[in-house]
C-alpha cells in the first residue's frame, strides 16, 4: 500500500483511538436505545404526518404530493433537532474522560500524532452520529413514491444536519484538548448549544416583525434550523427577489442568497480550525508544568493562598456559606455572573429607551421584551440546575459527604444550607429579569413618564375592540412573586436528584427531564385556561413563569377568556392574586420537598 494512502487511513479509518471508541460504543446498550428511539421518533413522525395530510378515502396524486412534502419537511426539522440533541450526548466522554489530566498524559506517550489524536476523538465519537443520519435514508426515500419532493433538498437536509454535529462535535474536542472540560462542563456545553439555537432563533422572529411574510435575515446561515427552513419552506421563507440580490454588496448577496451554502461552509471551515487549534495545543499539555502562573515560579513561590491566607467570616450555617461565596469565587464565576447582571440591566434600559423615544413601535417593544426576559429567565433556570444537580452528587464523588457525615451537622442543616447558599448565590441573576419586569411595569404604571401614546395599543380581543396596556403594569407585583420561587423550587428539584444519584451527569439530565416535564405540563395548562376560562382562568395562568409573562405582555390572548367576561380590571386583580397564589404553592412545594429530603436522607445517602 502507498505511503500516502496508509498515512490517510491511519488518520481516521485505521485510527487505534477511532477503532477503540466505534468497537466500544457499538457494544453499549445506552448507545442502541438512542438510535433505537432515534428511529422510532421519525417514524412515528412520518407516519401521523402523512396521515394527517392524506387521510380520506378520495385522493388525487396532488394530494399524495402535498402529503410527501409535508412529511418530509417534519421529519427533516426533527432529524436536525435530534443530531443537535444527541451529539452533545455522544460528545460527553470527550468532555469527561479525555480532559482528565492523566488521560492526556498516558496519551501523549505513544506514538500517536497530534492530528491522530485529535481526528481520532472526534470522528470516533462522531461516527455514531454520522450512522444514524444514514440509518434515515429509507424514510426519505420513502417520501419519493408520493412526489413533491426533490432529490436535491433531501441531500441538502443531510449536509446541513452533518455539518452541524461536526461543528458540535469539534467544539466538544477543544474543550476536552483545552481541559476546560469536566463533568460540570457536560451539561454547560449542552446548555450553550441550546441557548445559541434560541437566541440566534429569536433574534431571527425580531428582525421579521412587521413584515408582510417571513423573509431570509442574517440569522438564517448561522442557525441550521432557519437554513433547513429557507431550504425547504422558501414560499413562507422567503429569499430576497433577484432584483435586490443584484443590486446587493457580493458578500451580503452571498450571505442573503445562499443560505444553506453559507452555512455548510461555515461549519466545516470553523470545524477545522477548531481541529487544528487542537492540534497545536496538544503537545502544549506536555510541557504544562502546573497551575502556578510563571511569574511565582521564577521566584521559587507556590500557588497564591497554598501557605497563608486571609481569615473569611463564615455565616451561621457553614454549608450555606461554602456554597454561596467560597467554591464561587473563581475570576470565571465572577465575571460571569456580574457581566450576566450587568448586560441584563443594560439591555433592559435600552430596551425601554427605545421604546420612549419612539424607535421600537409597541408591537416590537413587546416582542423583544418577551424574548429578553424569557432568555434570561432560561439561563438562570439552567444555571439553578447546574449547580443544584451536582450539589450533592459530587460531593459524593469526591468523599467530601462522607467527611460531612461524621461532623455535628444535622440533614436538615446540611439541606437548608445548600439551598440558601445555592439561592443567595443566585439571587443576583435572578433579580435581572425580575428587575427588568418591574422597571417595565412601573414604566406603564407611570404612563410613559408622560408619553400616553407608547403605554397603550388597540387590539382586538375575540370580536371586540379594546384598549389595552402595552404590558399590564400589574407585573411590578407579579414578577418578585412567581420567579424567584420558581427558581427556588428548580434548585430544590435539583438537589433532590443530585441527593438520589451517584453521578453528577445522570443526576442532571435526570432534573432536566423531570422540569422540562413539569414547566411544560403547567405552561399547557395555564395557557389553555387563560384563554377559555373566564375569571378563574387567569389566575390558573399564573401557575408557570412562562405563561405568566405571556398573560402580562400579550393579555388579549393569553387571557382571552377573561378579557371578553370580565374585562380589563378583572385581568388586573386575578393577575395579581394568581401569582401570590403561585408564589405561595412552590414556596409550600420546595418546603415539603425538604421535609421528604430531610426524613429520607440517611437511607438515600447510606443506599
Amino acid at each position: 500500500m502507498p505511503v500516502f494512502v496508509n498515512w490517510l487511513l491511519r488518520l481516521v479509518i485505521t485510527n487505534p483511538i477511532c477503532v477503540r471508541l466505534v468497537q466500544g460504543g457499538s457494544r453499549r446498550a445506552r448507545h442502541f436505545y438512542i438510535r433505537t428511539g432515534y428511529l422510532a421518533a421519525l417514524i412515528l413522525v412520518l407516519i401521523f404526518v402523512l396521515l394527517g395530510r392524506a387521510g380520506g378515502s378520495d385522493l388525487s396524486y396532488r394530494d399524495l404530493a402535498a402529503a410527501g412534502a409535508a412529511s418530509f419537511q417534519g421529519v427533516s426539522y426533527l432529524q436536525v433537532l435530534v443530531i443537535c440533541l444527541i451529539t452533545p450526548v455522544f460528545m460527553a466522554g470527550a468532555i469527561v474522560q479525555e480532559s482528565n489530566p492523566r488521560t492526556w498524559d498516558v496519551i501523549l506517550t505513544t506514538p500517536l500524532s497530534a492530528t491522530q489524536i485529535i481526528l481520532g476523538n472526534l470522528f470516533g465519537r462522531l461516527f455514531f452520529v454520522l450512522a444514524l443520519l444514514l440509518s434515515s435514508l429509507p424514510l426519505f426515500a420513502v417520501t419519493q413514491y408520493f412526489g413533491g419532493v426533490p432529490g436535491k433538498p433531501i441531500f441538502l437536509s443531510y449536509a446541513i444536519a452533518a455539518c452541524s454535529a461536526l461543528l458540535v462535535g469539534s467544539i466538544a474536542v477543544m474543550l476536552s484538548v483545552t481541559r476546560t472540560g469536566g463533568r460540570r462542563a457536560v451539561f454547560i456545553f449542552y446548555t450553550a448549544v441550546i441557548a445559541y439555537l434560541a437566541t440566534t432563533f429569536a433574534i431571527d422572529r425580531v428582525l421579521n416583525i412587521g413584515s408582510a411574510t417571513d423573509h431570509v435575515t442574517w440569522m438564517t446561515a448561522i442557525n441550521p434550523f432557519l437554513a433547513i427552513r429557507a431550504l425547504l419552506e422558501p414560499a413562507n421563507y422567503a429569499l430576497p427577489d433577484p432584483v435586490s440580490l443584484a443590486a446587493m454588496p457580493r458578500s451580503e448577496r452571498v450571505w442573503l442568497g445562499s443560505p444553506v451554502a453559507v452555512y455548510c461552509t461555515l461549519s466545516t471551515l470553523l470545524s477545522v480550525f477548531l481541529m487544528v487549534f487542537s492540534a497545536v495545543s496538544l503537545r502544549l499539555i506536555a510541557t504544562h508544568t502546573g497551575n502556578i502562573p510563571w511569574y511565582r515560579r521564577m521566584f521559587g513561590l507556590g500557588t497564591r493562598g497554598s501557605l497563608t491566607r486571609p481569615p473569611r467570616h463564615v455565616w451561621n450555617n457553614p454549608v450555606a456559606w461554602r456554597e454561596a461565596m467560597a467554591k464561587r469565587q473563581s475570576l470565571g464565576k465572577i465575571l460571569g455572573r456580574w457581566g450576566f447582571v450587568l448586560l441584563g440591566m443594560i439591555a433592559a434600559l435600552l430596551l425601554l429607551a427605545a421604546h420612549h423615544s419612539g424607535t421600537f413601535t409597541p408591537g416590537t417593544f413587546r416582542y423583544s421584551l418577551i424574548s429578553l426576559v424569557g432568555a434570561e429567565l432560561a439561563i438562570v433556570s439552567l444555571s439553578a440546575i447546574n449547580m443544584s444537580a451536582t450539589a450533592v452528587s459530587r460531593e459524593r464523588e469526591d468523599g467530601t459527604l462522607d467527611l460531612l457525615l461524621t461532623t455535628t451537622i444535622t440533614p436538615s442543616a446540611y439541606l437548608r444550607g445548600k439551598l440558601r447558599g445555592l439561592f443567595t448565590y443566585l439571587l443576583p441573576m435572578t433579580a435581572v429579569p425580575v428587575v427588568t419586569m418591574m422597571l417595565v411595569g412601573l414604566y406603564i404604571a407611570l404612563h410613559g413618564l408622560g408619553t400616553t401614546n407608547a403605554t397603550e395599543l388597540t387590539t382586538n380581543v375575540g370580536t371586540a375592540s379594546m384598549t389595552l396596556p402595552v404590558v399590564m403594569p400589574e407585573v411590578l407585583v407579579a414578577a418578585p412573586l412567581t420567579i424567584p420561587a420558581f427558581i427556588a423550587f428548580c434548585v430544590m428539584v435539583g438537589l433532590q436528584t443530585s441527593l438520589k444519584s451517584k453521578g453528577t451527569i445522570g443526576s442532571v439530565v435526570l432534573t432536566v427531564s423531570v422540569l422540562l416535564i413539569v414547566f411544560a405540563i403547567l405552561s399547557f395548562c395555564g395557557q389553555q385556561a387563560g384563554e377559555n376560562i373566564p375569571i378563574v382562568g387567569t389566575i390558573l395562568a399564573m401557575i408557570s413563569p412562562a405563561t405568566m409573562l405571556n398573560g402580562a405582555i400579550f393579555p388579549e390572548s393569553a387571557l382571552a377568556g377573561t378579557l371578553e367576561s370580565g374585562g380589563i380590571s378583572a385581568v388586573r386583580l386575578n393577575l395579581v392574586i394568581g401569582s401570590a397564589i403561585t408564589g405561595a404553592i412552590f414556596t409550600v412545594v420546595v418546603y415539603a420537598m425538604h421535609m421528604n429530603m430531610v426524613r429520607t436522607f440517611d437511607v438515600t445517602v447510606r443506599r
